[in-house]
């Protein structure tokens, strides 16, 4: 455990095994707590790299709460990948991670030997994009009117997720399948601050980008998708997004919270993924 000093932030993160490097970007509400149960999984494998981002939990800015920058959590990216110094390493993503990961791909391909996105909420993809860029502008104006809680009710009826979706996630471990761990536990008391920061700060900048399609083609990048998150929008999204590549998406275990619900067959899946030929 450890901080490293990026332009605007501090970064806490963390570092378990021992082999190739692999970084998790987590997406949502949650912090690193969210893929221990994932890093201890693959670290008989991998030299797992896990981090808060910035803004979130141990992650503090040095300023005030303000709009993210997409580009900027990207970099911060890109700087743990240069502490590990070990040349291109494998990447995962989830939800809005996995669009930190694009971007990280698209700017940095050197850096990245294989990126697997899982359900990146890539609005532009999608065919009702006009009635889902709307929802986010309501979801700007009712936080900026009314705080985070008004904000993510109109996010909740516009994405249509259930309790799954990526603005009140069911933290990863806290699924039906497994009870969650210490680590997870005490993620739980860090979440009050991170769920209004991801509303307020996250969810409008991170909803309207797109990514640099063009630039992605160079990288190799296997878009994923749960098994249980059939028809819901980042589900199709991942879908599109092969499409739009050229490869088709793989198919993971779970939900939009799989990798957390689901921990051994989602560590095995992800496994082969990364190192599949």
């Amino acid at each position: 455990m450890t901080t490293l000093k990026v332009p605007g932030a501090t970064i806490y993160h963390e570092v378990r095994g021992t082999g190739p490097t692999l970084l998790l970007i987590c997406g949502g509400v949650y912090d690193a707590a969210g893929y221990a149960g994932l890093a201890r999984a693959l670290a008989d494998r991998y030299t797992v790299h896990t981090y808060d981002r910035r803004g979130n939990s141990r992650s503090p800015l040095d300023g005030p709460d303000a709009a993210q920058s997409l580009p900027e959590h990207a970099d911060d990216a890109a700087a743990l990948l240069d502490l590990a110094g070990d040349g291109p390493a494998y990447v995962f993503g989830n939800s809005s991670g996995a669009i930190i990961g694009l971007d990280l791909a698209a700017r940095y391909p050197g850096k990245v030997r294989r990126l697997v996105a899982h359900e990146p909420p890539l609005f532009d993809l999608l065919p009702e994009r006009d009635t889902l860029m709307a929802m986010v502008d309501e979801v700007e104006k009712t936080f900026a009117a009314e705080g985070p809680a008004a904000a993510n009710a109109v996010l909740q009826r516009g994405l249509d997720m259930g309790p799954a979706d990526d603005a009140q996630e069911r933290a990863p471990g806290g699924g039906p399948a497994e009870t969650p761990d210490p680590e997870t536990l005490a993620m739980f008391g860090r979440l009050e601050h991170n769920f209004g920061f991801f509303i307020g700060y996250e969810v409008p900048p991170f909803s309207r980008y797109v990514p640099d399609y063009a630039a992605l083609r160079g990288v190799d990048i296997v878009p994923a998708a749960g098994e249980a998150s059939v028809g819901q929008p980042p589900h199709r999204a991942a879908l599109a997004l092969g499409e739009r590549l050229g490869t088709a998406a793989a198919s993971v275990p779970g939900d939009h919270g799989g990798f957390g619900q689901q921990v051994p067959a989602f560590a095995a899946r992800l496994d082969g993924l990364l190192r599949a030929q």
